[in-house]
């Protein structure tokens, strides 16, 4: 899943995690992490939480007492997000305390599904269509491990292209596919041509209102435990609107994200910021500003992602 000025793509993904670290390890690493945070800054629960509904994010008192405890951690991938704003509340470095957290519950456990198409995008219809015509059978025996996007906007501030390297593992046997989704900025445009695949094969293609939905096999059939690599590259036909703006949304975790957006030396943007959101229904915030380099790239790293939208804005002269 993903969306820029145009993109959303959909990662169907099991759960990563580091299997080293057990579940109970993690919540420990997590609580004490949190704890000694809250303690050193000073501030109440009650101060949290206000400070965190002012960044949108809604957490009660008692829940951030079970988290700094112990007695429970976060799963959803709202708290998730909710653990981020913590981490710049708290004045923490990023990962901070999301790095704690362990891996996620695996199927089966306790705890939340994948976001619904819903959450991430303000109409799911033409996703939802498409998806119902591709092979998504391998969805929940894949994890996302590594997923590293390359932006590019032309002189004329205008999307060109977009370079995608995505590295799986099997959590099941007989995977030999992934779908991926994106979209153009507005249901009008045509939707981003693919081309530029290595490491795979392509399968069906679909298109609706925008979109573009495909299979890529992989090279061969996976096992359980095997890993593959797939890039691939779209171009963004006709004239369209100026870029303001790249993100990706996440239906379920991935491991590390790494995000770059280029822009022609001749046309750099006056400022530019990251953002997250929990959901389409939580209003972006942006959580800091953003060097743009005299060679034009910007990015965004996150490790733990855990769902929903991250992202990348600008402001132009």
């Amino acid at each position: 899943m993903d969306v820029a000025d145009g993109e959303d793509g959909i990662p169907g993904i099991s759960m990563p995690g580091n299997a080293s670290r057990d579940h109970s390890s993690g919540a420990t690493e997590f609580s004490v992490a949190l704890r000694t945070a809250i303690h050193e800054s000073g501030l109440t629960l009650e101060s949290l939480r206000n400070r965190l509904r002012q960044r949108g994010v809604s957490v009660s008192a008692a829940t951030l007492s079970y988290w700094q405890s112990g007695r429970s951690r976060p799963q959803r991938p709202d708290s998730i997000a909710a653990v981020g704003a913590l981490e710049r509340i708290l004045e923490l470095p990023s990962g901070a305390l999301t790095d704690r957290l362990g891996p996620r519950r695996r199927r089966g456990q306790t705890g939340s599904g994948p976001l619904s198409p819903a959450r991430l995008w303000p109409d799911p219809r033409p996703v939802v269509t498409m998806l119902a015509q591709l092979d998504r059978s391998s969805d929940h025996r894949l994890e996302w491990l590594s997923v590293h996007d390359v932006y590019e906007v032309d002189a004329h501030r205008r999307p060109r292209a977009l370079s995608v390297r995505q590295v799986v593992r099997a959590s099941g046997d007989d995977v030999d596919r992934l779908v991926a989704v994106h979209r153009a900025e507005a249901a009008t445009d045509p939707p981003p041509a693919l081309g530029g695949l290595r490491y795979g094969r392509r399968g069906r293609v679909r298109h609706e209102a925008g979109f573009v939905a495909f299979e890529i096999f992989f090279d061969r059939v996976l096992a359980r435990g095997d890993t593959a690599v797939v890039e691939y590259e779209l171009e963004f036909p006709g004239d369209r609107p100026i870029a303001r703006f790249y993100d990706r949304r996440f239906r379920h975790p991935v491991r590390d994200y790494l995000a770059v957006v280029r822009f022609d030396r001749r046309r750099l943007p006056a400022r530019c910021y990251r953002y997250d959101r929990a959901g389409v229904d939580v209003p972006r915030h942006r959580t800091a500003e953003l060097w743009v380099g005299p060679s034009g790239g910007v990015h965004i790293m996150r490790n733990g992602m855990a769902g929903g939208i991250i992202g990348l804005e600008w402001e132009w002269e």
